[in-house]
């Protein structure tokens, strides 16, 4: 049996991670970023680009490279390959990285929580060989990881060469990438259990200790930012990609060879200032309110149960305007017994006629089977007296 419920409204949205054409950007009587080479301003949910500037120019990023580092590692640790209470040995290799760090000591053992804590407080290049040489065998091996990795995520303008984005050659990315490989970052929530950190020791095996500063000044100059990464080469110039956070709209920023750290920091302001005050997000649909049509069921102690998206689901748009919203409820055929939360269907939401984004919808009930006598209530109760 295939239900389909039809309604159309007029609302605002973000929503999952749907693919979408974005609006049509016109940068000329904006002046928001300043002295830097390229910049990028994106809505988190949707992807959907808000302000741009040379935003494909292949450029050297520096230690934003980690991004993509991190992201293996954390696709290693979701994947049940590596655990971060996990101790690693630290190669010789990897203690004699050069750059930002923390001293790792070879021979000694950290865990894998500690080393990716290092990378995103304070930028350790030797905790990123560290890790590379664990997760794939060797650095090299890691890297061609990090290229295939950004391949999949329609990174179309980035090619890497080393793990720490310590100057090398044929290595390069852009401003439109950085951010697309950021906000898939993000959806690994342990990401934020790191990324407010502003200060912390940083205790070794034998005692030592390094103090770790947190290379995002934003954490304690705006108060709506809550991650990032750095980079800073003399090749590069000062980069940086971040996040911010306002209600329900996150925004995602990045911006590549500024002249000064100053501007790397007050760009990246200015971009959020701006996509706060002219964007919005908006629920329409509430995980926790069920849709108004029940769906049916066979089998169980009553006939119909109600339904509800899996999780909130917003519109991304334009302060002032207001975009066609429609979905689409599709019910998949279910029996009794049912419990709340079960998978019984999908939503197909829509914004101005175009498929948006696809939500699964779950029984907001539990429903019991019938018994023997609840089937022969039922017969009796159609018998005409």
């Amino acid at each position: 049996m295939k239900k389909i419920i039809s309604i159309l409204c007029t609302l605002g949205l973000i929503g999952g991670y749907a693919a979408t054409t974005g609006f049509e950007i016109d940068n000329s009587d904006k002046n928001i970023t300043v002295g830097c080479k390229s910049a990028y301003l994106m809505d988190y949910n949707s992807g959907e680009c808000i302000y741009k500037q040379n935003e494909c120019e292949r450029l050297p990023i520096a230690s934003m490279c980690k991004v993509m580092t991190l992201t293996l590692v954390m696709d290693a640790v979701d994947s049940g390959k590596l655990a971060l209470e996990d101790m690693i040995t630290v190669s010789d290799n990897a203690s004699g990285m050069g750059g930002s760090q923390v001293f790792l000591a070879s021979g000694c053992q950290y865990s894998v929580d500690q080393l990716i804590k290092s990378i995103i407080v304070c930028s350790a290049n030797d905790s990123c060989v560290a890790l590379s040489e664990t997760v794939a065998g060797s650095e090299d091996s890691f890297v061609a990881e990090m290229n295939k990795k950004a391949v999949e995520l329609g990174c179309n303008d980035t090619l890497f060469a080393n793990c720490t984005g310590l100057p090398k050659p044929t290595q390069y990315s852009c401003a439109k990438d950085v951010a697309l490989m950021f906000r898939n970052l993000l959806k690994y929530e342990n990401y934020f259990n790191y990324s407010k950190i502003w200060l912390e020791d940083f205790v070794h095996p034998d005692d030592r200790v390094t103090s770790m500063t947190n290379t995002n000044k934003l954490l304690r100059k705006y108060k709506l930012c809550d991650g990032g990464k750095t980079g800073f080469t003399n090749e590069a110039g000062f980069c940086f990609t971040a996040t911010a956070k306002k209600d329900n709209l996150r925004l995602i920023s990045a911006v590549l060879g500024a002249d000064s750290s100053d501007h790397r920091f007050d760009s990246t302001v200015n971009m959020f200032n701006y996509g706060f005050a002219n964007f919005r997000n908006k629920i329409i649909l509430d995980k926790d309110m069920p849709l108004n049509d029940e769906f049916a069921v066979s089998g169980g102690k009553k006939q119909s149960f109600a339904v509800c998206p899996e999780k909130n689901c917003y519109v991304f748009t334009e302060m002032n305007k207001e975009p066609e919203i429609s979905y689409n409820v599709i019910s998949h055929p279910v029996k009794a017994p049912i419990v709340k939360g079960q998978n019984v269907g999908t939503i197909e939401i829509y914004k101005d006629g175009v498929l948006y984004e696809t939500v699964s919808a779950v029984s907001a009930e539990d429903v019991k089977k019938a018994s023997f006598g609840d089937n022969f209530q039922n017969i009796s109760s159609k018998w005409a007296i």
